[in-house]
């Protein structure tokens, strides 16, 4: 959230309104000379421009004096408040350890209250947006508002003001010391005068996202060296790589010119006059303390880390690659992060490969499903045509064909007595009568008849079937029954016409020897009748043609095809479906065919 509202009102407010530097602004400010920055910080309306760096050289005074006072004590750093806030919400048992000493920024707002008066308001500008939390703390009370250097370079755009336009100015006191090395990595130590000897480790540096939490984890499990004292600690690589800056030179650019500016200012250095601005400053306060704020996620138990693992396909150790992509150094912190509603499983890069693979493999199955569905539905529309022609074609040929039928048969009557024209008339009769049946035959497929649905045994409908067809001694067959007392509403007749066919046409498949099939079983609330012979098979060419009338393969006279055309209609006429799997390649090890019925057991009229 902006604070330049909130700058604005305290600079229109008369009140007297102190401008505290960060110790990084010449990093933030490469090409702007100090003087020149101060210069528009008072065109803004800042009665006082002071340096944090002072801050800084007080607290890092107040720790030197701290680590001789209490030699057999450890502690960790507080001038960085995300690394204090990070202590306080997830290692609050670690709060005893926080260095009871202030950040620069509120030391500095104490040292110009002490100087200036309490009405003095204090507005902080610097790197770090965390700083806007410690400025909002009930434990820093003495700054007002908080600016990172981007805020600042807004307020300058808005006010129309440029490098050098607004002259030049020099910082009112109190000066710094080495306090601008603060915002650098190791900064404090050189400023307090504190060596860091590998030798000893009493001083344990580290800075960065994922330097300072292990640090802090180790602390805390007993692995660090037992001779740490301090731990100086920082969340970002230096205060110059905060947030709020408004560079983009590299790390060490940014250090250079921190350092170069360190230089030009020592070269300055008044030491008489700085030893007596501490002294006007003896006695301050620069205490603080700190109180836990337990912000812990229950970590998850063995049993739920494991569910969570399994469920992003890590069944077992050598399934954990460690590999980082989710942004987590282990496979089980990840894992963890999900418990804690942190991150999503979809962040595994190896699941999430394996479950776009099994998205994939279904849609491909969801296309064949669909393509499949499609052709049938194109097979029913061609059905449904050749029904409609085929009911129109009948209904015109049936009544001219009986009366060749009467005719004819009344012409065989008078022509008893001629042996010439009898036998010529007798192929006219056998030939009409054919017809007649082929037409019939066409009126049942076109569904010209109704179904007369009655409750039936369904062990009584198959035998019914079976012994309506010779069945020769080469043909072994058996029916299979799930539930001999099954029952279903059906039309007895023409549902024995199905079987009867498909019984007829699974025999004629097995011209040499083989096995016939009748099973009946309960699917739900439908009823599925399959016959299966282990005959020749149907080609997959003609997989499609079985049902409509006329098709068949076998010899001239030996049908008419149009058994399966009147078993489909029967069945459709029952809100049934008839479906085919049959396979004519006996290099692959099996040969045969399997009609499958699949009727409602209650009857569904249309």
């Amino acid at each position: 959230m902006s604070s330049t509202a909130g700058v604005d009102a305290l600079l229109a407010s008369g009140a007297r309104v102190a401008a505290c530097l960060a110790p990084s602004f010449p990093a933030s400010f490469p090409d702007v000379d100090y003087r020149a920055l101060v210069g528009m910080l008072r065109a803004l309306g800042f009665e006082l421009v002071a340096e944090v760096a002072f801050g800084a050289d007080l607290v890092a005074l107040e720790y030197k004096r701290l680590l001789a006072d209490t030699p057999d004590h450890c502690y960790i750093s507080t001038a960085c408040p995300a690394i204090v806030g990070f202590v306080e919400r997830y290692h609050p048992h670690l709060v005893e350890f926080l260095a009871p000493i202030v950040s620069p920024m509120v030391a500095t707002a104490r040292a110009l209250r002490r100087m200036h008066g309490d009405d003095l308001k204090i507005v902080f500008i610097g790197p770090c947006v965390a700083k806007k939390g410690e400025g909002l703390a009930d434990e820093a009370p003495e700054v007002d508002e908080v600016l990172t250097f981007a805020e600042l370079r807004t307020m300058f755009d808005c006010a129309g003001l440029e490098a050098g336009g607004s002259g030049l100015s020099e910082f009112d006191p109190p000066h710094p010391h080495l306090g601008s090395l603060f915002p650098v990595s190791r900064g404090m130590l050189q400023t307090a005068g504190i060596p860091e000897d590998l030798m000893v480790g009493e001083i344990v540096t580290a800075d960065g996202r994922t330097a300072f939490p292990e640090v802090i984890k180790e602390f805390e499990s007993g692995d660090l060296d037992l001779n740490a004292r301090l731990l100086e600690l920082l969340c970002c690589n230096g205060c110059i790589m905060g947030s709020g800056m408004t560079t983009d030179a590299p790390l060490f650019r940014r250090r250079a010119i921190i350092s170069r500016y360190a230089r030009s200012r020592m070269a300055e250095f008044d030491g008489a006059r700085w030893d007596a601005e501490l002294a006007a400053l003896d006695g301050l306060d620069l205490t603080r303390r700190f109180v836990p704020n337990d912000r812990r996620i229950p970590s998850p138990s063995e049993d739920e880390l494991a569910a969570i693992l399994a469920r992003i396909g890590k069944h077992s150790p050598e399934d954990e690659l460690n590999c980082g992509a989710c942004g987590y150094d282990t496979c089980r912190e990840h894992a963890i992060a999900i418990h804690s509603g942190l991150a999503e499983s979809e962040m595994c890069l190896p699941y999430t490969i394996d479950q776009l693979g099994k998205t994939v493999q279904e849609l491909h199955l969801s296309n064949e499903q669909l393509a499949s569905t499609q052709q049938a539905l194109m097979h029913s529309e061609r059905l449904a045509s050749m029904g409609q022609l085929a009911a129109g074609i009948a209904h015109e040929v049936n009544n001219p064909l009986g009366v060749v039928l009467l005719y004819a048969h009344m012409l065989l009557e008078e022509a008893e007595k001629s042996p010439t024209l009898r036998p010529d008339l007798e192929m006219i009769v056998a030939q009409a009568d054919r017809c007649k049946k082929i037409v019939a035959g066409l009126l049942n497929f076109a569904r010209q008849n109704k179904v007369l649905l009655q409750e039936t045994r369904v062990h009584d409908l198959v035998l019914q079937g079976i012994r309506s067809v010779p069945i020769p001694n080469r043909i072994r067959w058996r029916m299979e029954f799930d539930d001999p007392n099954l029952v279903a509403e059906l039309d007895r007749d023409q549902m024995t016409q199905v079987l009867t066919n498909l019984i007829s046409n699974a025999i004629e498949a097995m011209p040499e020897s083989g096995q016939l099939t009748v099973r009946a079983r309960a699917d739900g609330d439908r009823l599925a009748l399959m016959v299966t012979d282990t005959g020749t098979g149907i080609s997959k060419e003609n997989l499609n043609k079985i049902f409509e009338p006329f098709f068949t393969t076998k010899p001239m006279g030996k049908g008419t095809g149009l058994g399966l055309p009147v078993s489909y209609g029967i069945v459709k006429m029952h809100n049934g479906d008839i479906k085919v799997q049959s396979n004519d390649d006996p290099a692959a090890g099996a040969t045969g065919t399997c009609f499958t019925v699949s009727v409602p057991r209650l009857g569904v009229h249309d």
